[in-house]
């Protein structure tokens, strides 16, 4: 149940299209985000950062998730999804907390392409990391009030 239900307004779930425009946008962020990133380690390696190095590899993953938990746990949308009109929340209607945001960001690496497809086949066009993590992502409509 999405809180727009609770608002008399009809929510309308999003489809496969919306959610990669929305994605593409954040990718454009996420790579500033990740240079700045690693500028920033690049004193301490002494300017040379091996990509095979774990713990690298750890902090890259570390950044990327830290990039999309905190939008999703704090208002339900990263920069790609206000410009998309979109948010992420849980099946109820609610914030995502931590523990939740973290399962859909797992979820969400290990079946990138097939969980997204996902969107096609579910009623409520949500993709496989949404159905396992409850969550869902809705259309913003103008009237609509976040839930504290």
């Amino acid at each position: 149940m999405s809180a727009y239900k609770t608002k008399n307004v009809k929510s309308s779930y999003v489809g496969i299209f919306r959610r990669i425009g929305a994605f593409s946008y954040d990718i454009i962020l996420l790579i500033a985000v990740l240079f700045l990133m690693t500028a920033i380690v690049m004193p301490v390696s002494q300017g040379v950062i091996d990509s095979s190095n774990l713990f690298f590899k750890v902090y890259i993953a570390t950044v990327i998730f830290l990039f999309f938990g905190w939008f999703w746990v704090h208002g339900g949308q990263t920069l790609g999804m206000r410009a998309w009109k979109i948010r992420v929340e849980l099946d109820n209607g609610q914030n995502l907390g931590w523990s939740q945001a973290i399962l859909r960001f797992i979820i969400a690496i290990l079946t990138f392409g097939v969980g997204l497809l996902w969107c096609l086949w579910d009623p409520r066009h949500r993709a496989l990391h949404d159905v396992l993590a409850r969550t869902q992502v809705i259309k913003v409509m103008k009237n609509y009030v976040p839930p504290a």
